[in-house]
């Protein structure tokens, strides 16, 4: 059944999973290697990731062998490596010569639709309807695809010397949030 609480705590809930506005110096980062960014084929892939594990992730995951605590432990090093990237200002990826790729990996997997993400959604599915879930997931889409298409605006206003303070300062996040997924589904 349609129910706005659910909706907005289903919005908000990934919301702070994805995290968007956190990930602007990440994706500013990423900018600066692979050249232009893709907005819509990035929140297109993320939203069909969102979709599939919503769907049928638990069964995915499954049916490979794998289970959720193994899928977050690689999500947050991939993570980890990307916030190292970001604070010592080295290339520990090396960038694909086909750097259209860049708008799917690793911008929509794992930054946007990582496994925080997906395992929230999988999660949500035990307390909420359906299409509360889903209208959630769409409402972030809308706004990813925003920030994803202001990024260039973003840069312009902080500048070289402001986005170096802001990408050395969220690539410690980055590795303190990779440190937590990673810590808590070490042992579980």
């Amino acid at each position: 059944m349609f129910d706005l609480k659910e909706i907005l705590t289903v919005t908000f809930t990934l919301f702070a999973v994805i995290d968007i506005i956190g990930s602007i110096p990440v994706i500013i980062t990423l900018r600066e290697k692979i050249g232009h960014i893709q907005s819509e084929k990035a929140t297109l892939v993320a939203g069909l990731l969102m979709t599939l594990f919503f769907l049928v992730g638990e069964e995915f995951l499954n049916l490979l062998g794998l289970d959720i605590h193994s899928f977050a432990l690689a999500g947050s090093i991939v993570i980890f490596i990307i916030g190292l990237e970001m604070i010592l200002g080295r290339d520990l990826f090396k960038t694909d010569p086909d750097a259209k790729s860049g708008s799917i990996v690793p911008i929509a997997f794992p930054i946007i639709a990582g496994s925080g993400t997906l395992t929230t959604i999988m999660s949500l599915k035990s307390e909420f309807a359906g299409i509360n879930i889903y209208i959630g997931i769409l409402i972030n889409l809308v706004f990813i695809y925003t920030v994803l298409k202001l990024t260039g605006k973003i840069e312009k206003i902080l500048g070289k010397g402001g986005l170096l303070v802001v990408r050395k300062f969220f690539g410690v996040i980055l590795i303190a949030i990779a440190v937590k997924i990673f810590k808590s589904n070490l042992f579980v």
